[in-house]
């Protein structure tokens, strides 16, 4: 039987390599996301049969689209890696536009909520029933950076989100679990490497980061657990980067 994987913010970074890394595991894919020639490109990279399928995971009607069209090319869903997500300027918390707030909560948050919601409807009438979901929360949920309100919120309220998943899904064999991520090397952390990430002092520092591939790797094995076996909460980050202690 084939195990069919769902990746949202698939084009690149954290979603692209796990993408690639979920291919070399097995799994059928779907890639989500806005730009279809980053998706294309993902899918290119997988070198498997990929469904490719432009989404915006902040409107409802959209994420029904996607996971219709999972349920009717494939039938069922067995993973969903809620990754979508952006960031807002750091700007002082008073200076930020409502609409740089929405659009980092509906986006980050709302969206999940979207995803997680179509999946249960698939995962709990499939035979067999079941499946597991990761969401992509992040370190700053509990250890905010300064200057980061709409995105620490969107973060804090995925944990809450991934709890109530964990528990509400557990009657139909749905598995929730999340993976918090510091300072993978992606696009989003290009300027901590070179100018250097603000610092609760007010100082900006260059901060060490990881290969986005140990990310993937550690998603890969969440995901591919029995569904008897899960991973509340991993934390997977640089080990010199400044968080324990962070303030």
């Amino acid at each position: 039987m084939i195990r069919v994987a769902l990746v949202t913010g698939a084009g690149s970074g954290i979603g692209r390599a796990t993408a690639v890394a979920l291919a070399g595991a097995g799994f059928t894919l779907a890639l989500a996301g806005r730009r279809l020639e980053l998706l294309d490109g993902a899918a290119a990279e997988t070198g498997s049969a990929t469904l490719v399928f432009g989404c915006d995971v902040r409107r409802p009607e959209s994420v029904a689209a996607l996971f219709a069209e999972i349920e009717s090319r494939f039938g069922r869903l067995d993973l969903l890696f809620n990754n979508a997500g952006i960031g807002a300027p750091a700007v002082p918390l008073e200076d930020l536009g409502f609409d740089q707030w929405r659009a980092v909560l509906d986006t980050n948050l709302t969206g999940a909520f979207l995803c997680t919601q179509q999946a249960f409807r698939i995962m709990k009438r499939q035979t067999p029933r079941g499946g597991r979901i990761i969401n992509n929360g992040s370190i700053s949920a509990s250890v905010p950076r300064p200057l980061s309100a709409p995105y620490t919120a969107a973060k804090h309220g995925i944990t809450g989100l991934t709890r109530s998943t964990s528990l509400d899904g557990r009657a139909y064999d749905i598995a929730c679990g999340q993976i918090d991520i510091g300072n993978a090397t992606t696009d989003m952390t290009e300027a901590m490497r070179t100018r250097g990430a603000l610092q609760a002092a007010g100082t900006a520092r260059r901060e060490p980061t990881i290969d986005v591939a140990h990310v993937a790797r550690a998603v890969v094995y969440m995901a591919t657990l029995p569904l008897e076996a899960n991973v509340q909460f991993m934390t997977v980050m640089a080990t010199k980067m400044p968080f324990v202690g962070r303030g």
